[in-house]
């Protein structure tokens, strides 16, 4: 796990896709860029799984897609301090990264969800098909955010 966005910056491929995560307790956003690592992109949501379960859809993605990174959203609350679910969301990138050889950064995802729910009731869409794609469009979110971090710092 890199803390560093700068860091992380420097060891990451270009032309090659990102991937973003939003993790819940009931659902998993899966979200993957561009090979030019510039426009996010909402690709699934898995459900309510155990992590090996977790992984092993993960893993296939990673294999599939050519994916060279990964940003997981990091919970932090409004104040800036780590809470139950940070550390939930750094317990699972502290597994990830046993498990996959390629660079994972935690992302400030404050108010995405909500950013997220905002878009949809938007795009008036009905309470139960918003709750089916909430998670991905909150990972493309939070990987659109650190995407545009990325291209503003070049």
């Amino acid at each position: 796990m890199i803390n560093e966005s700068k860091q992380f910056r420097e060891i990451i491929p270009l032309k090659s896709s990102i991937l973003g995560i939003d993790l819940g307790k009931k659902r998993t956003g899966i979200a993957i860029s561009d090979i030019n690592q510039k426009i996010a992109s909402p690709l699934k949501v898995i459900e309510n799984m155990k992590f090996n379960e977790i992984l092993d859809i993960l893993k296939k993605i990673v294999a599939d897609r050519y994916i060279c990174a990964i940003v997981v959203g990091d919970p932090i609350n409004m104040d800036g301090s780590i809470g139950p679910k940070s550390q939930s969301s750094r317990s699972f990138i502290k597994n990830l990264s046993k498990e996959l050889d390629i660079p994972i950064l935690l992302w400030d995802e404050r108010l995405t969800t909500v950013s997220a729910e905002r878009s949809l009731l938007e795009a008036d869409l009905s309470r139960k098909k918003r709750q089916q794609i909430i998670d991905k469009i909150a990972a493309s979110i939070i990987l659109q955010n650190f995407l545009d971090y990325l291209n503003t710092k070049q």
